[in-house]
């Protein structure tokens, strides 16, 4: 993945990697990029409000880089986990994008969403900051299978459904739910043009039907979905309901983000 005007020190100063516990030169390790992975879902919201603005979100490399680094915004899967993989890149990890099916809806769904599988030392992670609020927040091993893995406070674990297939799989109100499966087929980024298509202009994809923010935090999470602001923290679930005249100054303060 490769865009002419990525430049992985802009990149590292916009989700703020010199100034975190991570603080240090970045390098082809398993540290590093779990690092890279934590600053950036806690600095780039997942957001929809280009498509909600009616446009087909771009897969051109370089708008998606100009628009998170350069513009401060954030972006759904594809975006935001395309930028990360030009980080890989830039740190000479290698790494494979993977088509993945969302199974948390009551009918199946075909593989719209994108993930990241690299790999480090021999062994295969994966790494997602592209799947909303349930989504992982540090590398997963794949051979560490059927292994509650817990993440801040949330937790999850892999499993295989078949001897090709993998299952990801998150601790949702005490009960296990599945989030998406994936297999090992390296998919290339012009795999996803036909997905990011419907999800950008189809009515049933929820992009599309509604405006959806997510910015992950070390406590937790704020959501903004429709009109409701939910705020999960160490304290517990708030939620509420924000005014139109309100919205423009809520995106600011929580998401950091311009409407």
């Amino acid at each position: 993945m490769h865009a002419d005007n990525f430049v992985l020190q802009q990149y590292l100063d916009r989700i703020g990697f010199s100034r975190s516990a991570f603080a240090g030169p970045a390098k082809a390790d398993l540290a590093s990029v779990a690092g890279i992975m934590r600053c950036q879902l806690f600095s780039v919201p997942f957001e929809n409000l280009d498509v909600q603005a009616g446009k087909v979100i771009s897969l051109v490399p370089e708008e998606i880089v100009d628009k998170i680094v350069g513009r401060h915004r954030g972006g759904y899967c594809y975006e935001v986990n395309g930028l990360f993989a030009m980080a890989l890149q830039a740190l000479g990890i290698d790494y494979q994008f993977v088509a993945a099916r969302p199974m948390f809806y009551p009918v199946k769904r075909p593989k719209t969403h994108m993930a990241i599988v690299l790999t480090l030392d021999g062994e295969h992670y994966l790494c997602d900051l592209g799947f909303g609020s349930y989504g992982i927040r540090a590398p997963m091993r794949l051979g560490a299978l059927d292994v509650e893995v817990a993440q801040d406070g949330d937790t999850f674990m892999l499993s295989k459904t078949s001897e090709r297939d993998y299952l990801l799989k998150a601790l949702v109100e005490g009960e296990w739910g599945n989030q998406y499966g994936f297999d090992l087929s390296p998919q290339e980024w012009i795999d996803f043009v036909p997905a990011n298509y419907l999800n950008s202009t189809h009515p049933d994809a929820i992009f599309v039907q509604k405006l959806v923010i997510v910015l992950h935090r070390a406590e937790g999470r704020s959501i903004f979905v429709g009109d409701t602001l939910k705020t999960v923290s160490g304290a517990g679930v708030e939620k509420r309901v924000v005014a139109p005249e309100e919205r423009a100054a809520m995106l600011s303060e929580v998401f950091g983000l311009k409407a």
